[in-house]
């Protein structure tokens, strides 16, 4: 083999791998896009949380992951109407009882949530699974439940409570959507 063919195939070598190199960042700068389209501020809430982006995607691509094994299902139009028949009821009770009727909300939400087939564990993993289908939404969640905790520990006010009912509300009736299924939402879309 002589020097000339020898560079040729050092060459080809160099260029392969740069080929390679950029393949990959381009398949990385899409899982990012994807991810964070699908996610919304969910993503920007995980990569923080994991103070990497990478890691923060592989939670992310976890999760979603985990959803796809799930058998998530739309509520029948008579489940529909009998928990938004039993939400209007809680809610009329938080004038009375505004302690009881968070209590009840969430419950309610837990509910509905495993209807649905959203498996009920601790709260952080149910969060984690609701987030790959309403990532928006999973926020109030979060913050709803956080009212609810520290009312318990008695560090919430009744406004605090109220904030809980709004932000439980904003979850539940996405929750009560017919169309909320992301399969369904891509072909509406």
């Amino acid at each position: 083999m002589d020097q000339h063919q020898l560079t040729i195939i050092v060459a080809s070598i160099a260029i392969l791998i740069v080929v390679a190199i950029i393949g990959f960042l381009i398949v990385r700068k899409r899982r990012s896009q994807t991810l964070r389209q699908r996610f919304g501020p969910e993503y920007d809430r995980v990569v923080k949380k994991e103070g990497d982006v990478h890691r923060g995607e592989d939670v992310l691509q976890f999760l979603t992951k985990r959803r796809e094994k799930l058998q998530i299902r739309a509520l029948s139009p008579s489940n529909r109407s009998d928990f938004a028949s039993r939400w209007t009821t809680v809610q009329s009770q938080f004038v009375d009882d505004p302690k009881g009727a968070v209590s009840r909300a969430d419950q309610l939400v837990n509910e509905v949530m495993q209807v649905r087939g959203y498996p009920i564990g601790d709260f952080d993993q149910r969060a984690a699974d609701i987030s790959v289908d309403h990532p928006v939404v999973v926020e109030n969640y979060r913050a709803g439940h956080e009212i609810a905790l520290r009312h318990n520990r008695g560090q919430a006010s009744t406004e605090d409570l109220r904030k809980a009912m709004v932000h439980y509300r904003s979850l539940f009736d996405e929750l009560l959507e017919e169309d909320s299924l992301p399969e369904r939402k891509e072909a509406r879309g």
